[in-house]
């Protein structure tokens, strides 16, 4: 992972606060951490942060208070921590400019994995994306099997894109609607209608490599 990336780590909880800190540092991002709001506008203008990672819950200003200051300090990303995990809350929390949303308890790799997908999407961590013969270049928006250019539409390469960047992780079809539709289209057959073209299309120069999780939703993997 590239050393450049700068994540600023805002949570009260000392454990959870270090144990992040300290596997960004192991992955090669430049890390900090902050017990509360307190001064986060200074924060945020001495450390520079790509991207901010905040705790919904904290004594003083609340993380959902303080989203719209981060958002407004140069448009930084931001993911939400939270134990609030009704769809209401993360309705609330998209809305008021949140990049993603992690529900404690959590792993730590887990948080790490979308941290770095989050920095991809939005530009502040450009690199290409390769699982077994697939080759996803988010910056060209090109992606290949075996070497052979995929024909692929807008939405399918942003579907791709995101699945890719989830790599071993299943999305359900309400985080995929999200990502790649946002919550104005609620059909999940969005999902399936785009999910079987796309499929097509890269199962037309190699083995599968999206796979449906029965009752959970959809994985990109090498491994079945």
């Amino acid at each position: 992972m590239p050393a450049s990336a700068r994540v600023l780590v805002v949570d009260d909880d000392e454990t959870i606060r270090s144990a992040v800190v300290t596997a960004l540092r192991a992955e090669g991002f430049v890390a900090e951490g902050a017990p509360d709001g307190t001064d986060l506008t200074g924060r945020l203008t001495v450390f520079c942060p790509d991207l901010v990672v905040l705790d919904w819950m904290m004594p003083g200003p609340t993380g959902i208070r303080l989203l719209p200051l981060v958002r407004a300090s140069g448009d930084t990303p931001v993911i939400m921590l939270t134990a609030r995990d009704e769809v209401d809350d993360r309705l609330r929390g998209f809305a008021e400019g949140a990049d993603d949303y992690v529900v404690k308890p959590f792993t730590v790799a887990e948080l790490v994995a979308r941290i770095g997908a989050v920095l991809r999407r939005r530009g502040r961590l450009p690199q290409t994306i390769a699982i077994g013969d697939l080759v996803v270049d988010p910056d060209a928006a090109i992606a290949r099997r075996d070497g052979q250019a995929l024909e692929l539409t807008a939405t399918e390469f942003r579907l791709l894109h995101l699945l890719a960047d989830s790599r071993g992780r299943t999305l359900s079809k309400v985080q995929i609607l999200t990502q790649v539709w946002g919550y104005d289209d609620y059909d999940p057959n969005l999902v399936e209608v785009h999910l079987s073209a796309l499929r097509r299309k890269m199962e037309a120069h190699g083995p599968r490599l999206i796979h449906t999780v029965r009752g959970l939703g959809y994985r990109l993997s090498a491994a079945s």
